[in-house]
């Protein structure tokens, strides 16, 4: 393989909902209890093989957003996708991540984009809870239900995103 590719992808959402676990559980494969406020940005990268190319996903751990704290959109450019993060437990971070993905698309197009439903810790319980799917229903966002506490849905959300990405690149 004579190129390694570099792809950024920015972790997106609202305060608390699991950003930077999720980054750890599929950097690391750890997980910890202690709640680490993200400030500012963070960086991680983690290297893929797949059968076409190596790559690096260096994944942006963005701090979470509220109405007095958007997201710098600077931090966002030159990204090959986006994963936005919302806690299962409170629906109006679904809402966020939606609002978030809408303004994305107005100032960076189609850039391909996830939504992980986070904190599905109990494997037994495949339903998200009513308003939380009301709102997924209300959004075009494909989902993946994740839990970093676990580690359900991690690998096959990065790997989602991966695949939609690469289909967005042009090969030589």
């Amino acid at each position: 393989m004579d190129t390694m590719l570099k792809w950024k992808v920015c972790m997106l959402g609202a305060f608390g909902v699991g950003k930077t676990s999720l980054v750890q559980q599929y950097v690391s494969s750890v997980f910890s209890e202690k709640y680490l406020t993200t400030v500012g940005v963070r960086v991680e990268k983690k290297t893929i093989h797949t059968p076409v190319e190596d790559v690096v996903l260096m994944i942006w751990d963005i701090q979470g957003e509220d109405e007095a704290t958007p997201i710098p959109p600077e931090y966002l450019a030159g990204a090959a996708g986006y994963l936005l993060v919302a806690d299962v437990g409170r629906p109006e971070t679904v809402s966020v991540a939606a609002d978030i993905r809408k303004r994305m698309r107005a100032r960076f197009g189609d850039t391909p984009s996830l939504l992980l439903v986070n904190k599905c810790d109990d494997p037994s319980d495949s339903q998200l809870p009513g308003e939380a799917l009301s709102l997924l229903k209300e959004t075009d966002i494909p989902f993946v239900r994740t839990s970093a506490k676990t580690g359900l849905g991690v690998e096959n959300a990065f790997a989602a995103i991966v695949r939609l990405m690469s289909a967005r690149m042009p090969r030589t």
